[in-house]
């Protein structure tokens, strides 16, 4: 079983394929003019309007995170057991539609309104502490403290690790592959969260740093002071924390959501022949691409001396918004659809014939949205996740290098992003 990443084709544009990635190029070419005659200084970063103190307060009371993240670990506990003693046919076992579906692509939509909500529900926190507490440990830091040299990059194998099975392992809808994944997964994680502490999470943790890096263009956030408020979504993208890997985690993001585009063209799948090994050359070889797009865009920056230019790991985080576009892209239809089977299939997780929650005998409306509209939000995810992009990138380089220099550093950016664009929009609708 192959579950369906899709079903918006080039078809369902209403202009040709080729003049929307031209008109999208376009689009941002024109935007990074008026960026350049417009914008001539940093923008100020904004506060935020607190959230009135009832509400704050009960997003905040410890029994509600406490609550939450015990909720998780259930339903994680009970995808676990489906996995491995429910159904056999995948199509029929809730595992791989809760793992595939309803949380890795709706993790982005939750992460962007909400702010990094797997930080909040993320279960591995839960016995963590009660494992913290028991073993008599401070549960911040853990047994031992983490090398400042780790970074994010434990993230980005994590995620990594994740691609490969979603996108090359050849049993990975099987129901027991799905259980095991996610018991590895959170056993390595749990182990060294309790030996790092919960730092380990938000650095390490390649889903909660996913979640992160989306939530900070949330507007829901919570600012230095620690009161959560509505903010401008732009605010929060130039605060995130820097550190190695961050450029290699946000470079996997891109590379494993293009290489799903284009495995799925009719040139890869007439070319390259089938099988686990070229599937890992083309995830690799997406991912090093992409890297070597980032690397050729920044490069100026890496070469200008400023005070505290941090390098090009300064502008990792304003790729988040195209990692998010092109999440959108090429998920959308999936969340929509195959994430209705999810609540069909959650009836009856075991296949037993129960029908917990009356859902059993529901089947998948696809008459909620038209394919000609997932098209137009497939291109506009796009358009404006390169936007975002380009629009913090400007900021970020005003912010570290003033405005003589900022716009001679975002010229080869500015050529990255035009060429993403067009690949994007290419291999979306042209699978």
């Amino acid at each position: 079983m192959r579950l369906a990443h899709g079903i918006g084709t080039r078809s369902d544009l209403p202009v040709p394929t080729s003049l929307a990635a031209v008109a999208a190029a376009a689009a941002l070419l024109i935007s990074f003019a008026v960026l350049a005659l417009l914008w001539r200084r940093p923008r100020e970063t904004r506060q935020g309007r607190p959230l009135p103190a009832v509400v704050a307060a009960l997003l905040d009371a410890e029994p509600v995170r406490v609550g939450l993240r015990l909720a998780t670990l259930l339903i994680a506990v009970l995808v676990c057991v489906a996995g491995l003693v429910g159904p056999v046919d995948p199509s029929v076992n809730v595992a791989p539609w809760a793992l595939y579906v309803t949380f890795w692509v709706g993790l982005v939509p939750a992460s962007l309104v909400f702010g990094p909500v797997w930080r909040v529900l993320n279960p591995l926190r839960l016995p963590q502490l009660w494992v913290a507490r028991l073993l008599r440990l401070d549960p911040d830091s853990g047994a031992l403290p983490l090398p400042a040299a780790v970074g994010y990059w434990p993230a980005a194998v994590s995620l990594f690790g994740y691609a490969w099975l979603e996108l090359v392992f050849p049993d990975r809808a099987e129901p027991a592959e799905v259980a095991t994944f996610l018991l590895v997964y959170g056993g390595v994680h749990l182990s060294a969260g309790i030996v790092f502490g919960r730092r380990w999470f938000a650095r390490c943790d390649g889903f909660e740093v996913y979640s992160a890096l989306l939530g900070a263009m949330a507007p829901l956030a919570r600012r230095a002071d620690g009161r959560l408020v509505l903010r401008n979504p732009l605010d929060g993208l130039a605060s995130v924390p820097l550190g190695p890997g961050l450029s290699a985690t946000v470079v996997t993001l891109i590379g494993s959501t293009a290489y799903d585009g284009l495995s799925r063209t009719q040139w890869w799948n007439a070319t390259v022949p089938p099988g686990p090994v070229p599937a890992t050359v083309g995830l690799v070889g997406s991912v090093l691409l992409i890297g070597v797009v980032f690397l050729l865009g920044t490069w100026t920056v890496a070469s200008t001396r400023a005070e505290g230019n941090a390098g090009v790991v300064a502008f990792a985080s304003t790729l988040a918004p195209i990692a998010a576009g092109y999440a959108i892209a090429h998920y959308f239809s999936l969340l929509i659809f195959d994430g209705q089977q999810t609540v069909i299939l959650v009836s009856d997780p075991l296949g037993t014939g129960a029908d917990l929650i009356g859902t059993t005998d529901r089947a998948i409306d696809y008459a909620v949205i038209s394919t000609t509209g997932i098209a137009l939000v497939q291109l506009g995810a796009i358009v404006v996740g390169h936007l975002l992009a380009a629009v913090s990138a400007h900021d970020q380089a005003y912010r570290l290098f003033g405005p003589r220099t900022a716009l001679r550093t975002q010229y080869p950016m500015l050529a990255a992003m035009v060429l993403l664009t067009m690949a994007a929009v290419g291999l979306v609708f042209a699978a």
